[in-house]
């Protein structure tokens, strides 16, 4: 829900700078042209009063009318519209994804409220060292798997030798870290900075998600074992 508001909040600062471009256009149109942007503001209103009481779906169908009515305008050459979608941020998170469990998803729905999510998948060797032991599912297909997720952008294995190599081809605007994460914020922000990457924004959970049990790979493989293993 906090991502389609999230939408919506962006949808409509897009057509209210629309509207703020016909301003200067006023003088050149006839009464019933005039009368459609102001209906059209009309909408715009009352998506914004509909997004705060958190009635989405009229929101939504607002709004659209409201772009809707600029554009038909714009297309008859009554306006000129400069359309300026924002463009998403590009957010990267990194991880084994070894088992997946909720906790792996509740990561991928917070990284995905800032922006796309763009995910490096550990590779078993790197798993294997950083673990302490063998992955139960090999690397293509835990990245199978992650990139069939929902919110997820894209999804690559990362590189066998250097860990910031795919980072610098991803170029992400924001590194979301879970808690357990070994990495340091500002180590990492220096290590970026070295290879080229001067503004990447290095957010970290600060907390584990521990509503829910398993909440690890770890717990899920120790539940297995007590339950099936004799």
């Amino acid at each position: 829900m906090n991502e389609m508001k999230d939408r919506i909040a962006t949808y409509i600062k897009m057509v209210e700078n629309a509207l703020e471009q016909t301003e200067c256009q006023k003088s050149s149109l006839n009464k019933e042209e005039s009368d459609l942007i102001n209906l059209a503001k009309l909408y715009l209103e009352d998506s914004k009063y509909y997004l705060e009481k958190e009635d989405l779906v009229t929101s939504l169908a607002t709004i659209s009318y409201a772009e809707g009515l600029l554009d038909a305008l714009a297309r008859l050459g009554k306006l000129k519209i400069e359309w300026k979608r924002e463009k998403r941020k590009k957010v990267l998170i990194t991880g084994t994804f070894d088992i997946l469990h909720e906790g792996h998803i509740r990561l991928i729905e917070e990284a995905s409220k800032l922006g796309d999510v763009y995910v490096i998948v550990s590779r078993d060797v790197n798993a294997k060292k950083n673990k302490g032991r063998e992955v139960i599912f090999p690397e293509n297909s835990r990245l199978k798997i992650v990139s069939s997720i929902k919110n997820v952008k894209m999804a690559m294995l990362g590189d066998e030798n250097d860990y910031l190599k795919k980072v610098i081809e991803v170029s992400p605007d924001i590194i979301v870290l879970g808690p357990d994460q070994k990495f340091g914020e500002e180590q990492l922000k220096e290590e970026l900075k070295k290879r080229g990457l001067n503004n990447v924004e290095v957010i970290r959970l600060k907390n584990r998600f521990n509503d829910f049990y398993p909440n690890s790979s770890t717990q899920v493989i120790l539940e297995v074992m007590k339950k099936f293993c004799i």
